[in-house]
């Protein structure tokens, strides 16, 4: 099982950026993917972007396409999410979720495939 902290959630403007942490202790992430999600009040929880564990696969929801990039720094046990022009329906809930990876394939976007997830952060974008 590893831990998952994220981190540098807040209020931004629309049109602003944000970079998401999410920090990993208990075990070395360079055994997961990991998956970015998030949930706004009142509706279901949603894939964001995803990484693989060595990073050279990156997935991403279609509405962050361009907007949000995924990334990963193994050395520090982290995972980022930088996103840039954001919008008001981009509040939510913020979490990250790591997939033990088998080398077998499955689908990124689905909640189900992750073990462990962080208690989230929130971000507020105001228009």
């Amino acid at each position: 099982q590893v831990q998952l902290v994220e981190s540098g959630g807040g209020l931004v403007q629309a049109g602003g950026s944000l970079r998401l942490s999410c920090a990993a202790s208990g075990r070395s992430l360079s055994s997961y993917d990991l998956g970015w999600f998030r949930q706004a009040p009142g509706k279901e929880r949603e894939f964001v972007a995803g990484i693989s564990r060595s990073g050279g696969r990156r997935y991403y929801e279609d509405s962050v396409k361009g907007r949000f990039t995924v990334s990963r720094d193994n050395a520090k046990n982290t995972v980022y999410l930088q996103m840039n022009s954001l919008k008001s329906e981009d509040t939510a809930v913020y979490y990250c979720a790591a997939h033990y990876s088998s080398g077998s394939s499955y689908n990124f976007a689905r909640r189900i495939e992750y073990d462990d997830w962080g208690q989230g952060t929130q971000v507020t974008v105001s228009s």
